[in-house]
């Protein structure tokens, strides 16, 4: 099991158990990483990824604290986990993303204005990984959206923005619980300007492919096996192992 779930998973025990009750305080942050075998980074990420949830309320300068769980404060928790644990609409929504945005890419990559790169260059260097999780997801939404702009077809630019947002919740979750992604992320974006700006364009086809995969990829593990597992830590990197995989290959072939 992926460490940032294990952590999920042990906070939500103690909670089942009653060990916490609603209201109650959670252990200092130092503590808790210790008693879980786990580093303060993944904690912060555990608590992060049940805040979202509205399981624990994060308080500046006082505390984690336990919410009410009163039905209708998990109403939305329940709504956003089903988005993803149980719709599947959002896998051929990310179908259909891996469909088109290879295709507003490879067009980017053969109209793109020097100014249209120095805009994307900007975009992709405007997050680190210390950037919010939805933060970047908003970015990543802006980006991909340039990038359509820049292939010159309207329509697609539409198409490519009516599909993007029923996925942001599955991005969201899963920038929050994969070791990481938010780093991959900003490492692809990179390489995919690299690429439109070189006007290669079965490069930048091929990455962005690769790119968006890697969610879809996340996703379907997510829902065929319902619940973190060992294969899901081992395959944590592999959409990134993926994307070095595709520059490689282009290098090899250039």
């Amino acid at each position: 099991m992926a460490v940032t779930d294990d952590a999920i998973e042990k906070i939500k025990t103690m909670i089942t158990s009653g060990h916490l009750k609603p209201g109650d305080r959670l252990p200092r942050e130092a503590d808790l990483a210790t008693e879980f075998g786990v580093s303060r980074s993944s904690l912060r990420e555990a608590v992060r990824a049940l805040s979202l949830v509205r399981i624990l309320e994060v308080r500046r300068g006082d505390g984690t604290y336990v919410t009410s769980l009163q039905p209708e404060v998990l109403l939305d928790s329940m709504t956003f986990l089903l988005d993803f644990h149980q719709d599947s609409s959002v896998l051929d929504f990310l179908g259909v993303r891996r469909i088109l945005e290879p295709a507003a890419t490879a067009l980017a990559a053969q109209h793109a204005s020097p100014q249209d790169v120095i805009r994307l260059r900007e975009m992709s260097e405007q997050d680190s990984t210390t950037t919010d999780v939805t933060e970047l997801v908003d970015h990543d939404i802006a980006f991909h959206r340039a990038i359509a702009a820049c292939s010159g077809n309207q329509v697609l630019v539409s198409l490519i923005d009516s599909i993007a947002l029923p996925t942001v919740r599955a991005r969201v979750w899963r920038g929050l619980t994969q070791q990481d992604a938010c780093a991959r992320t900003i490492a692809e974006h990179s390489a995919i300007v690299d690429a439109i700006e070189a006007h290669d364009i079965p490069l930048a086809q091929a990455l962005a492919t690769s790119h968006i995969s890697g969610v879809q990829n996340w996703l379907e593990r997510v829902a065929r096996q319902g619940a973190a597992s060992p294969e899901l830590e081992a395959e944590a990197g592999s959409s990134g192992r993926d994307f070095d995989s595709t520059l490689e290959l282009h290098e090899a072939h250039a």
